[in-house]
This record gives C-alpha cells, structure tokens and sequence, in this order.
C-alpha cells in the first residue's frame, strides 16, 4: 500500500537537482523543472503544493498543504528553518497589467511585458497563510509574515509584518536560535 508521501526511492527517480534526508513530499504536489529544484534535509512538502521552475529549499522547512512556489528563471531561495503556511504564493515573475501590453503564458513574448526578480526568504522566517510574495522581495531572517498579507517589498530581520501591503508592526522575539542550537546539538549526538 502505498503512503501519502514519495518514497526515498520515488523522489530519486523524480529528477531533483539534488534532495536531502529525510524529505517528504506529498504524492498530490505538483513538481515542474524538479531539474532545478535543490531539496535540504528535513523538510516537509503538503497536498496539492506547487513546485515549479528553479528552487532552492534549506533544512527544517515545511511547505503546507496548497502553497505555490513559481521561481521561474530568477528563482526562490528558502533557507534553514523557514516556513509556508497553506495557500501562501510566491511569483518571481510579473505581467504588465496596464493594458500596454498582452498577457498570459499561450501569447508570443513579443508581445508581453514580463518581468523576473528573485525571491529570498531568510533562515527562521515564516509566512501566514493567504499571504503573496511578489517578486524581487527579500523577507528577513526570523521576520514573521501575517496572514493574508502582500509583500511587495523587503521585510527586514526579526520583524513582524501584516497588512496589505505588509509593513513591520514590531519585534519578533528571538528565543528560537537558541532552541535551533539544541535541536542541532542533539542531532549531532544522535539522540
């Protein structure tokens, strides 16, 4: 019988770039491109998430269930820790939607307006549910982004963020380096 997960062997077969330990990713996700998808140690991928085009995913991140990750040519990076809750988007592209231009994926490209810019989310950032992530962003190390949220623009470290568009509304309290160095500790024991 099979599991709601891929099995270790299932995601070699996938074609990752590359894939760590202890990686589960659900069988109803959807993965794009998995030849420029990077997958650390430790990380978690829900029902019906999409995966598509370059992608670098860190250790200790969970993708919950319905989040879409469009990384396009100029790619999302996620580092340690970092998190998505459900029906989080993140574009690393953008139509011109002034009327200059056409728009959609099935119109020749000489005719559309298209921009790309990376996304970066920090080690210990974490993403409420309903937010999107525009491209070019950089959402700081250990910023929280509330739910239902746009961010158009940088989130800068340890800060919590809400609203449309996101904006900081204070600090986020940073007790949680010192239970990665514990977690980190007892992994390398082996407990």
């Amino acid at each position: 019988m099979k599991t709601s997960f891929y099995t270790e062997e299932e995601l070699k077969e996938i074609g990752f770039k590359s894939v760590g330990k202890n990686v589960l990713i659900s069988r109803k996700a959807s993965i794009y491109g998995a030849e420029n998808i990077e997958i650390g140690d430790n990380v978690r991928i829900d029902d019906f998430g999409i995966l598509s085009g370059r992608i670098k995913l860190g250790s200790f991140i969970h993708i919950a269930a319905g989040t879409f990750l469009f990384g396009g040519d100029a790619g999302i990076v996620m580092e340690d820790f970092s998190g998505l809750s459900s029906r989080v988007a993140v574009y690393t592209l953008n139509e011109d939607y002034g009327g200059e231009f056409l728009t959609n994926p099935t119109v020749p490209s000489k005719y559309r307006k298209v921009t790309h810019a990376p996304v970066l989310i920090k080690r210990h950032a974490i993403i409420g549910t309903g937010t999107t992530i525009l491209p070019g962003v950089t959402i700081g190390e250990g910023a929280s982004v509330g739910a239902m949220s746009l961010v158009t623009k940088d989130i800068p470290d340890w800060v919590i963020a809400v609203g449309i568009p996101a904006k900081p509304i204070k600090e986020r309290k940073r007790n949680l380096l010192e239970l990665e160095k514990e977690l980190l500790r007892e992994l390398n024991r082996g407990e």
